[in-house]
């Protein structure tokens, strides 16, 4: 069974021993135009019992990327049909070429996702699920051991780091933690004062803007923003030192990855969530002064007594202790996906965008529950 397609020829041919044999010869280039897989699938379809595929190339007189193509194609085909490929017939440049190719599976773009059953697509979401929580677990009983080791002080990470860490999620993010807090203290004061215009109360406008954003806005409005900037960086960071082998590196050296690379992020992150988290709640409260100032005509020395009055220390104690939380949050799930990722540029943007939404999610959880205990134990 031959095909010509200008110089290009193939010759199928089928061995005692069940296997098929495709015998080219001519330039196989994409000068020549990229041959067609319809005759050997063909082939493969009318020869049934096949079980092993080979090539003898030894009259190929030239070839590029294009017959890595044809090669490539006729991989799919056998992958598809559970026929081995015998590739030892082809030049060697060409041989390590397709076993480039071939390395990594390609997706397929055209399979239909609800072509496997209901019962199929629940057991795998429970697979990942489960391999999800049991690495999570893993990871975190990790950065727990490196904290001991770092309260012990044998955690081995550079100093240096830590400064510039601490530098970045602190003094850099102070422009963005104010332009968002105080839209926020100005959205609460106007959305109250509209509601207490009706009743006569502007006044109280300062009290719902300071309990507001000392207890709950203000720390979770930095968090979030913390996620965005610090959270991403962190994934990112990470994610790319895996796919260059450097946490391979450093584990080859004796370095405990968790000890370099995450502990100082976490600490970090958890010393500085509090003081942004302080900042933003006076940043907030003056944008409400704001509001209260140019809509309900209230100055701004009564705004103060009245915003003293209605905070107490244990206020600020709650946010201060959500912030806290929050930001351990966010660098243990910004640090966990990078640590997580795969070796390839597109791992490294899924790693960022998981790391960011995991970090929100966690976030608003965390708010829940520690509202619900706030709450229960009268606080």
């Amino acid at each position: 069974m031959e095909h010509l397609k200008k110089d290009q020829m193939i010759h199928i041919e089928r061995s005692e021993s069940g296997a098929l044999l495709l015998k080219l010869s001519g330039p196989w280039t994409l000068k020549e135009g990229l041959y067609p897989v319809s005759e050997v699938e063909a082939a493969l379809e009318s020869n049934s019992g096949v079980k092993a595929l080979s090539f003898d190339a030894k009259d190929v007189s030239d070839w590029d990327s294009g017959f890595v193509i044809f090669l490539r194609e006729i991989a799919r085909l056998c992958s598809q049909k559970n026929v081995a490929i015998d590739d030892a017939g082809l030049p060697e440049g060409v041989r390590k070429l397709f076993r480039l190719a071939t390395a990594v599976p390609v997706a397929d773009t055209h399979d239909d996702p609800m072509a496997s059953s209901l019962l199929t697509r629940i057991g795998d979401i429970s697979i990942r699920l489960t391999k999800t929580w049991s690495d999570s677990q893993a990871f975190i009983g990790e950065a727990f051991l490196s904290f001991l080791r770092l309260l012990r002080g044998k955690a081995r990470f550079r100093r240096t780091d830590l400064w510039t860490l601490i530098e970045e999620a602190g003094v850099q993010a102070l422009p963005i933690v104010t332009l968002i807090n105080f839209l926020v203290g100005i959205i609460l004061a106007f959305v109250g004062a509209i509601q207490l215009q009706a009743f006569g109360a502007e006044i109280y406008v300062a009290d719902l803007v300071a309990i507001a954003v000392v207890r709950e806005m203000g720390p979770m409005m930095t968090a979030i923003i913390v996620a965005g900037r610090s959270g991403a960086a962190y994934a990112a960071h990470i994610s790319t030192m895996v796919v260059n082998e450097e946490v391979d590196a450093l584990k080859t050296m004796g370095i405990s990855p968790m000890d370099f690379l995450v502990t100082p992020r976490l600490l970090a992150l958890t010393l500085m969530m509090p003081l942004l988290a302080l900042y933003a709640d006076f940043v907030g409260m003056l944008g409400g002064a704001v509001i209260s100032q140019s809509m309900l005509n209230v100055s701004f020395s009564l705004y103060y007594t009245q915003t003293i009055a209605a905070l107490n220390p244990i206020h600020f104690l709650l946010g201060l202790i959500k912030a806290v939380i929050y930001g351990g949050l966010v660098a243990l799930a910004g640090c966990m996906t990078g640590m997580q990722s795969g070796r390839s540029a597109a791992a490294v943007g899924a790693a960022t965008t998981r790391a960011v939404v995991n970090a929100i999610v966690l976030i608003i959880v965390a708010s829940a529950v520690t509202t619900i205990i706030y709450t229960l134990f009268g606080l």
